[in-house]
C-alpha cells in the first residue's frame, strides 16, 4: 500500500506562517493527484488546496492568497505554504493522494489518506 505521512504542524500566532509536508512511500508507480484537506472540531472535512501531476492548482476561497500548494514529483512529496495565518485556519491538516502502485498483479489504482497534522493559530 501507500502510505502518507505529514508533518510541519504546531502553533502559530495570528498573521504567522508553517510549511506542512507529506511524503508518500511505497511501490508508487505514479501520482495524478495530491490535495490537503482539513477538519476544524464539529465541522466537515473540507478541500484546502489541491494539485494535479501537470501543476495545476486548486485553492479553496477561504486560503486564497495566503496559502500556497507545490509539489516534487521526484520526492514525491506535496507541501503546503501557509501565510498570514488567522485563527479560523485552526484544525487538522490531512494530505491526500491518488495514483498507481506496483502490486504483486500489475499496476492498481490507489487513494490514501495521511494522519494528519494539527495546526493551531492563536495568541
Amino acid at each position: 500500500q501507500v502510505q502518507l505521512v505529514e508533518s510541519g504542524g504546531g502553533l502559530v500566532q495570528p498573521g504567522g506562517s508553517l510549511r506542512l509536508s507529506c511524503g508518500a512511500s511505497g511501490r508508487i508507480f505514479s501520482i495524478n493527484y495530491m490535495g490537503w484537506y482539513r477538519q476544524a472540531p464539529g465541522k466537515p472535512r473540507e478541500l484546502v488546496a489541491d494539485i494535479t501531476s501537470s501543476d495545476i492548482t486548486n485553492y479553496a476561497d477561504s486560503v486564497k492568497g495566503r496559502f500556497t500548494i507545490s509539489r516534487d514529483n521526484a520526492k514525491n512529496t506535496v507541501y503546503l505554504q501557509m501565510d498570514s495565518l488567522k485563527p479560523e485556519d485552526t484544525a487538522i491538516y490531512y494530505c491526500n493522494a491518488i495514483g498507481s502502485h506496483y502490486t504483486t498483479y500489475g499496476l492498481a489504482d490507489f487513494g490514501s489518506w495521511g494522519q494528519g497534522t494539527q495546526v493551531t493559530v492563536s495568541s
